[in-house]
């Protein structure tokens, strides 16, 4: 029966509705149409029916349409709006806050000049505006924050400022923020040697710094290692005989690039480890690009900005290399600048742009060349005469924008040019004496200034650091550094510090304990280290407490008489060999019997000293006696054949001879017939 009850229904939880209503209504409907309006039919296909349109969609009720669908119950009642009249009461309330508004800066004027001792007291008077409609209240909360209103109780009489004084207050602010301050109020030395401080670099994390001088060491320094001693951890001389040119901090700053004055570059860990050496050219060769090196002493050197295996260097051949880490053996390519004549040219410095697409080399010809990294380096793209012939220009920086680069000049200028248009300087420095191969510029790290450096000219007595503001080209700061020639400058960016390499072999920290982080900071905070007085390690005392008393040893209440046994035992302390006195012993010999010949005409002459003063003849007679009654040598060979000696008179031989050789004299030859 349930069946039967239910058949021609579906529900769906509490919605259900009768399928044999729903025929029959749309029956109806359809019948009611066909009486009133023309029937507008679209052909199916299938079992589908005819899909009805009504011509005027308005005519439909929707009544008929909820019920056919069977929602009619869902759902609320929408809100009603009556746009017209929330516009007007909107116009209305901004019109009457405006006029409230100005109401009450007018009797704050009043009051301020009537009543001026009245200026410490507070108002306490504050509009609040008509409420407004419960529907536009989020709508004129986001309306009201854009506007410029008044918020809150009015400010007393005296503190109420105009336009002009807030005007002047952003300019102030706009100034301060303009204006960079400069971290050199403290200074800081480190000694690296007594010769010119030639290379600097510090790495990216501003942990470690590394210089390297004209005396051919390279040093390296810990600044959360280092106290107030100020060592250097390490220390080492990677060309003997060769003066370092350049040191760079890969990006990563996990390898150090050293360019020595010899042909060959190397790379070290940050530990002072060397990871390998470039290989050395065929000097024999015409075509540099054929060999596998440089073949002359190297110039400059620098890491690529965004490739962290990669490098280039310059030499004396005429010739700019790329390398790889992975190939030290052979470089990648070589570029080859050259003059406007088409010789071959020495290029001096080197550097890529910030985004490394760009490779720039200064030239002795005083010439900037550049060429595209994306490209085959034979087509320069970008060549110009920055500075005089036959000068060395020291260094080439780009900026942090790319836009912009500067070039330190051999010829005693600082010049500032762009890179869209280089026919001509943006700006000049003249009058900065340079005497140094490796003299630098950079720019600040806000890149609104660059500084140079100046050697000591005659008369002068102490170097100085110029700052150029890059628009204006105005002097920002002078200052000086130190009693010698200002050559290296590093102005690290995230430790705001300067580090400048001077010629008298020191490196000069320049930082402010308010702006700058770390780095020297750390360095003169810290106190000398104490040095341990103990100088032998003491091994371990192994306590055995259930050991027999024969095999137990003593408890020492202190280690001052162990380290005293110890000193005195040649094993324990590791005593050298003493020095040899005598002939020597244990199969050594003495400093001066080193040698076979030295070691026998020292010790085999001394044992048979002989007297010189000694007459030869009575020393061969003490020896007669012995020869006679004991032959050895000519006696026994002669015994049989001439047991009697006979010895010839010895006047009477000596004339007989005299007159044999007269007679040979005189013979003459018979003449031929």
């Amino acid at each position: 029966m349930k069946k039967m009850m239910n058949k021609g229904k579906i529900s769906f939880g509490k919605i259900g509705f009768s399928l044999m209503k729903k025929d029959e209504e749309s029956n109806k409907i359809q019948n009611e149409k066909n009486e009133t309006s023309n029937e507008q039919t679209v052909g199916g296909f299938g079992s589908f029916s005819k899909l009805e349109i009504s011509p005027d969609p308005k005519s439909k009720p929707k009544e008929n349409v909820s019920s056919i669908m069977g929602f009619e119950g869902f759902g609320k009642k929408a809100k009603e709006f009556d746009l017209e009249k929330m516009v007007a009461d909107s116009r209305r309330y901004a019109a009457e806050k405006k006029k409230a508004k100005q109401e009450i800066m007018t009797k704050v004027e009043d009051k301020e000049q009537v009543n001026e001792d009245d200026e410490g007291e507070d108002s306490s008077e504050e509009f609040i505006g008509p409420p407004l409609p419960q529907s536009l209240d989020n709508e004129h909360a986001s309306a009201d924050e854009d506007e410029d209103e008044f918020v809150g109780p009015p400010l007393p009489p005296g503190m109420v400022r105009s336009k002009e004084d807030e005007k002047e207050e952003e300019d102030e602010e706009d100034d301060e923020e303009e204006t960079y301050k400069l971290p050199i109020t403290h200074e800081l030395e480190l000694d690296h040697g007594n010769r010119t401080v030639s290379a600097l670099s510090v790495d990216p994390a501003g942990a470690r710094l590394v210089t390297g001088g004209v005396d051919y060491e390279v040093k390296y320094w810990d600044f959360q290692g280092m106290d107030a001693s100020k060592q250097a951890f390490r220390s080492f001389k990677p060309a003997d005989g060769y003066p370092i040119n350049n040191i760079e901090y890969s990006i990563t700053g996990d390898k150090v690039l050293v360019i020595a004055g010899s042909q060959q570059a190397k790379v070290y860990d940050r530990d002072g480890i060397e990871l390998f050496e470039c290989v050395k050219g065929d000097m024999y060769l015409h075509d540099m690009a054929k060999t596998k090196g440089h073949i002359a002493g190297l110039t400059n050197g620098s890491w690529h900005t965004k490739d962290k295996e990669e490098f280039m260097t310059t030499g004396r051949d005429g010739t700019c290399r790329l390398w790889h880490i992975e190939s030290p053996h052979q470089q990648r390519h070589v570029i080859k600048p050259r003059a406007k004549n088409g010789l071959k040219t020495i290029p001096t410095a080197c550097t890529y742009n910030r985004d490394g697409l760009l490779i720039a080399c200064a030239c002795d010809d005083g010439s900037v060349q550049m060429w595209d990294h994306r490209k085959n380096y034979v087509n320069v793209a970008l060549s110009f005469r920055a500075h005089d012939r036959g000068s060395e220009t020291s260094s080439i920086t780009f900026s942090y924008d790319n836009k912009l680069f500067a070039t330190r000049g051999g010829d005693d200028t600082l010049k500032l040019w762009d890179v869209r248009n280089s026919k001509s300087a943006v700006h000049v420095a003249n009058e900065l004496f340079n005497r140094f191969s490796m003299t630098d510029c950079l720019f600040s790290p806000n890149d609104q200034l660059v500084i140079t450096g100046t050697s000591l000219n005659r008369g002068e007595t102490t170097g100085k650091l110029y700052m150029y503001d890059r628009n204006t080209w105005e002097i920002v700061h002078e200052m000086e550094v130190g009693p010698s020639h200002v050559v290296r400058v590093v102005w690290h960016p995230r430790l705001n510090q300067l580090m400048v390499g001077c010629g008298d072999g020191n490196v000069r920290l320049l930082y402010d304990p308010q702006l700058s982080h770390n780095g020297a900071v750390l360095v003169a905070a810290k106190r000398r280290k104490r040095a341990k007085q103990t100088e032998v390690v003491v091994s371990q005392q192994i306590i055995t407490p259930h050991a027999l008393p024969m095999f137990r040893e003593d408890r020492h209440k202190s280690t001052r008489k162990l380290e005293e046994r110890d000193r005195k035992d040649p094993v324990r302390s590791q005593r050298p060999d003493l020095p040899i006195t005598g002939a020597g012993s244990g199969g050594r010999v003495a400093a001066g019997g080193s040698t076979l010949s030295s070691y026998i005409i020292r010790n085999m002459g001394i044992r048979n000293k002989l007297n010189d003063e000694e007459d030869p003849r009575e020393a061969l007679l003490k020896f007669a006696k012995d020869a006679a009654e004991n032959p050895y040598w000519v006696t026994p060979a002669y015994s049989k054949t001439q047991p009697s000696v006979i010895f010839q008179d010895q006047g009477k031989a000596n004339s007989e001879e005299e007159e044999q050789e007269e007679e040979e004299e005189h013979v003459v030859k018979k003449q031929k017939t």
